[in-house]
């Protein structure tokens, strides 16, 4: 049966509905969210130690948990976009998922070791390595599905394919560059962590006040 033209019968569309993909998935990314929030705990206090320098000291902690709950929500959200455009799932479809969410998972844990030691260099590392693999995934599945046309409700135009890609290869970018600084400046390493949430929020909000590239930022 080809992808393009699919003709599946009742029980094939049922196996083939993306439903349950998009409600495990959203039930994972809700989990990372939960796990991410978990590391936040209310620093004890002791005699002559103020409050004020207690909440100093769970900072990179907290900034941590900033940095990947913006990674994690820009995640889900392409994911989100990605999926409204989905008619029918296959097996491949399926493992390549689980295999975008398996990195996604172990965000959580590459966010409580950069917390613990910011200015490591082999916890930037970590943090980069998890990030890049859950690029590379997504971009792993949006290539599958831009290969076959017929699990999809409509095919997108080129723009939108081009501009994901685009998206996709600053994030990676950026990644190998806090990655490749990460041993002599952590600081701006850290820095360059934050700024790729930061630069996708930036160029879908200036993408979609331009009439050409509106209905394409919608998707990203």
């Amino acid at each position: 049966m080809s992808d393009a033209e699919p003709e599946y019968s009742a029980h094939e569309q049922r196996q083939r509905d993306p439903g349950r993909l998009l409600a495990f998935t959203d039930g994972v990314f809700a989990i990372i969210i939960t796990i991410l929030v978990l590391e936040l705990k209310v620093p004890e206090l002791s005699a002559g130690h103020p409050l004020r320098e207690s909440l100093e000291e769970i900072r990179p902690t907290f900034l941590a948990f900033a940095l990947s709950f913006l990674l994690v929500g820009m995640y889900w959200a392409w994911h989100r976009t990605e999926f409204a455009e989905v008619r029918f799932i296959n097996f491949h479809v399926v493992w390549l998922n689980l295999l975008f969410l398996l990195p996604a998972a172990m965000i959580p844990f590459a966010a409580s070791v950069l917390g613990k030691y910011e200015t490591n260099a082999v916890a930037l590392h970590l943090y980069g390595a998890v990030m890049i693999a859950v690029t590379l995934f997504r971009v792993l599945l949006d290539w599958y599905l831009r290969r076959h046309p017929g699990l999809l409700w409509d095919t997108e135009s080129g723009q939108t394919q081009h501009l994901r890609a685009l998206t996709a290869g600053l994030a990676l970018v950026v990644y190998v560059l806090a990655m490749a600084v990460a041993g002599v400046l952590p600081r701006l390493s850290f820095a360059l962590y934050f700024g790729v949430p930061v630069l996708y929020l930036v160029l879908v909000t200036v993408l979609a006040r331009d009439p050409k590239t509106r209905a394409a930022a919608q998707d990203l």
